[in-house]
C-alpha cells in the first residue's frame, strides 16, 4: 500500500476557462483549502505545458491566487489562430479546461476524504 494515490485533477479542483484571440485562460480552483498545497506543488507551468504538448503552446504562464486557493494559466498560441480563424471549435472554451482537469496528480491518503466526487473504490485506493 502506498502513501499517496493518483487521481485526475478534477477530483481536487474545478476549473473555469475563457479565450481571446489565440490565447486561452484556464483557472484551477481547489475544492478544499487542504488540497491547495498539493495543487500548488503539482499543477505547475511545466505540467500544464506537458498536458497541452499536442497543442504546442508558445508559452504557459501561471498566476497564483493564494487567498482564493486558485491559479490561472495563460496558454499562448493554442487556439488554432482564435475562434474566428479555427476550423476546430472543440479546441476552444470548456474543452481545454476539461483537458487540464484530466491531469493526474498525487494525493496523500490522509486527504482522500477532501476529494470531490463519489468515494474511491478499493481498486482506486490500492
Amino acid at each position: 500500500m502506498t502513501s499517496a494515490i493518483t487521481v485526475p485533477l478534477f477530483r481536487a479542483a474545478h476549473g473555469r476557462t475563457g479565450d481571446k484571440g489565440n490565447r486561452s485562460n484556464i483557472s484551477v480552483i481547489a475544492w478544499h483549502p487542504e488540497l491547495w498545497p498539493l495543487l500548488l506543488a503539482q499543477v505547475t507551468e511545466e505540467a500544464v505545458a506537458a498536458q497541452f504538448a499536442h497543442r504546442h503552446p508558445a508559452r504557459v504562464t501561471r498566476h497564483v491566487l493564494p487567498n482564493l486557493q486558485a491559479m490561472n494559466f495563460v496558454l499562448d498560441e493554442v487556439l488554432d489562430g482564435g475562434v474566428n480563424d479555427a476550423l476546430n471549435l472543440d479546441s476552444h472554451g470548456k474543452a481545454l479546461s476539461f483537458r487540464l482537469l484530466e491531469l493526474p496528480i498525487q494525493v496523500p491518503r490522509d486527504l482522500v476524504a477532501r476529494l470531490a466526487g463519489p468515494p474511491l473504490t478499493e481498486q482506486e485506493l490500492s
